[in-house]
């Protein structure tokens, strides 16, 4: 049994291929870079570019399941030119993926693509679960929809499609964390408009974990990928400042200057996401971290 992933050298893909090999899963993952195809007997790269369709299709031997992660990055300045690598390093990984399988025999089982609660209109009341059909009138949220819609292709080739919508995550290597620390560590912390906006977060240990669980388990559907206990950007930023001993005194940020330095992307900072892990703890997963004190202890 193998397991196919995209995306295997990011901040979630180094996690889950560490976990998955703990576990003696044997992986082949995917990579635009000629110079990272290792071979290892239990960890094989092979070579693809999705912008010209190429594709080493040794890479789906004896695979039963496919980890779709690949993407660039979302926290970056959303130019058109940025807006469309968002996009098609989405779109058009998903679909060179499905074109392939269409056109060859093939052992995959399972498609588990990465997704994200942008999808969800921002609101401060709502508590969001896997029903909610409304989407958001944004770029991510549009990002989210089309990257949803090249997942939902492979049912066609009768293969068990599963959507991980993730939240916040908390790393110490990478990702939301790293970002907010680093004006919190020289005194400079503050939050973000209100404050009262919803941040549905995920441990990084808990994501991969999460990706494991769909796996083993063969779930099929829409999860959130969020800890039980979302918190606001007022009671994150505090938390973050007690375990660095660090004080908060500024007052908290307006929209006007995160737009000046983010652009577009200042809206992230801004959007309440109150969302629901209960589909996921009903299937029987067990987060280790599920309460932000705990998270932040661990990694700071």
């Amino acid at each position: 049994m193998k397991v196919l992933i995209t995306g295997a050298t990011g901040l979630l893909g180094s996690e889950l291929v560490k976990l998955l090999l703990q576990n003696g899963v044997k992986i082949h993952y995917l990579t635009t870079s000629k110079t990272k195809v290792d071979k290892e007997e239990n960890f094989k790269g092979f070579y693809w570019n999705p912008q010209t369709s190429e594709i080493d299709v040794e890479a789906f031997d004896e695979v039963v399941t496919i980890i779709h992660l690949a993407g660039a990055p979302i926290n970056q300045r959303w130019t058109s030119k940025g807006k469309q690598e968002i996009i098609e390093s989405r779109v058009l990984s998903a679909r060179l993926l499905f074109q392939t399988l269409s056109k060859r025999s093939h052992t995959v089982k399972h498609f588990i693509s990465a997704s994200a609660i942008g999808i969800y209109p921002h609101d401060f009341n709502k508590i969001y679960t896997e029903t909610e059909n409304e989407i958001d009138d944004s770029f991510l949220a549009n990002v989210v929809a089309k990257w949803e819609d090249e997942a939902d292709q492979f049912a066609r080739l009768s293969i068990l499609v599963s959507k991980v919508r993730i939240g916040l995550v908390l790393a110490k290597e990478g990702g939301a964390l790293v970002e907010f620390i680093k004006p919190i560590k020289l005194g400079l912390g503050a939050s973000f408009g209100t404050g009262n906006q919803y941040q549905s977060w995920i441990h990084i240990h808990d994501l991969a974990a999460l990706f494991y669980f769909i796996h083993q388990n063969e779930l099929e559907g829409t999860f959130n990928a969020v800890a039980p206990y979302p918190v606001t950007n007022s009671e994150l930023t505090k938390a973050i400042a007690k375990k660095m001993s660090k004080p908060l005194f500024l007052p908290n940020l307006p929209k006007g200057m995160l737009k000046l330095l983010l652009g577009e992307m200042h809206t992230v900072l801004y959007t309440s996401h109150h969302v629901s892990a209960r589909k996921i703890l009903d299937k029987g997963f067990q987060f280790k971290y599920a309460s932000i004190d705990k998270a932040l202890q661990h990694l700071l």
